[in-house]
C-alpha cells in the first residue's frame, strides 16, 4: 500500500515534470501566469505545430527506439576538420593547427555536462567518418579519438555535414524528437570545390531544430556558414581563442560555469 509520504512525493513529481515540459515546449509560463515565454531561436523550430521532425525511417525500416529516461537529452556532435592545411603552424603560437585543435577539444570533452550526449566525427588523411558515437560516458574514447585525427586531404564540407546530421537525425528519432541538438564545426578553411555546404545546412536550418555552431579557426569571417541570425559563427585567430569559442558552445547548458573551461 501506498503511503502518504510517497504519494506526496509522486505528485511533487508530476508537478515539475508538467512545469519542465510546459517550459520546454509550450512557450508557456510553467508557473501559472499564462504569459508567453521568451523562446531562443535555436528551439522555435521545436515549437512549431507543424514540426515533424525528425523524419521517419522508410517504409520497411526500423521504428523509432524509445529512450524515456533520456528523451530531453542534450547532443552535442563535433565535426574535426582534419585536411591538409591543418598542418600549418601560421596562428597557433608555433604548434600545427591540428594540435591546438586536439588540446582545445580534449578541454571541451572533460567541460561536457556529464548527462549530455558527445560525438566525434572527422574527415582527414583517413577519409569522413565518425569516430566516436554520441552517448554519455564516453569522454576519454573521445580525446583519444581526437588525438588519433590527422591532417591531410581536402576539406569535403558537404558530404561530412551529411553524414554528422544523419548521426544526429538518428538520434533524434531515440528522443522522439525532444532534447536539444548541436552540430559544432571547427574548421580552417573554405570548403573543396563541390563541397559547399551552404544550401544543406539552410536545409537542416529550415526542417529541425539542430543549431549550427562553426569555428573558423584562423580564417577570420570568411567562411560560408558563418550566416549572422541563423548560425553561430566565431572566428577564432589563436588557440586561445579557439578553446573560449568551444567554451562558448556550452555556455547555455545547464549548471555549467564557464570558468570551468578555463586554463
Amino acid at each position: 500500500m501506498a503511503t502518504k509520504g510517497s504519494i506526496i512525493k509522486l505528485a511533487i513529481g508530476l508537478g515539475v515534470a508538467w512545469a519542465a515540459y510546459r517550459f520546454l515546449f509550450s512557450g508557456a509560463d510553467p508557473f501559472g501566469s499564462n504569459e508567453p515565454i521568451a523562446v531562443p531561436p535555436e528551439r522555435a523550430y521545436a515549437l512549431r505545430p507543424e514540426n515533424t521532425w525528425p523524419p521517419l525511417p522508410a517504409v520497411g525500416g526500423q521504428g523509432p527506439e524509445i529512450t524515456a529516461k533520456h528523451l530531453l537529452a542534450v547532443n552535442y556532435y563535433v565535426l574535426l576538420d582534419g585536411s591538409g592545411s591543418m598542418k600549418d603552424v601560421d596562428c597557433s603560437a608555433g604548434k600545427r593547427k591540428i594540435d591546438a585543435a586536439r588540446e582545445a577539444l580534449t578541454a571541451f570533452a572533460a567541460s561536457v555536462p556529464a548527462g549530455a550526449n558527445l560525438g566525434l566525427a572527422s574527415f582527414d588523411n583517413r577519409g569522413i567518418g565518425e569516430r566516436v558515437p554520441l552517448a554519455t560516458g564516453n569522454r576519454s574514447a573521445f580525446a583519444q579519438a581526437v588525438q588519433q585525427v590527422g591532417a591531410g586531404g581536402g576539406t569535403p564540407l558537404l558530404r561530412a555535414m551529411n553524414l554528422v546530421y544523419d548521426k544526429l537525425q538518428t538520434q533524434a528519432r531515440k528522443q522522439l524528437g525532444y532534447g536539444e541538438y548541436h552540430l559544432v564545426l571547427v574548421t580552417d578553411g573554405i570548403a573543396s570545390e563541390g563541397q559547399d555546404p551552404t544550401r544543406r545546412v539552410n536545409e537542416i536550418l529550415a526542417e529541425s531544430p539542430v543549431v549550427v555552431h562553426t569555428i573558423g579557426f584562423c580564417i577570420g569571417t570568411r567562411h560560408s556558414l558563418n550566416q549572422p541570425g541563423r548560425t553561430y559563427y566565431r572566428a577564432a585567430d589563436d588557440a586561445e581563442a579557439l578553446r573560449r569559442g568551444l567554451g562558448e558552445v556550452l555556455a547555455e547548458a545547464p549548471g555549467f560555469d564557464l570558468t570551468d573551461f578555463a586554463h
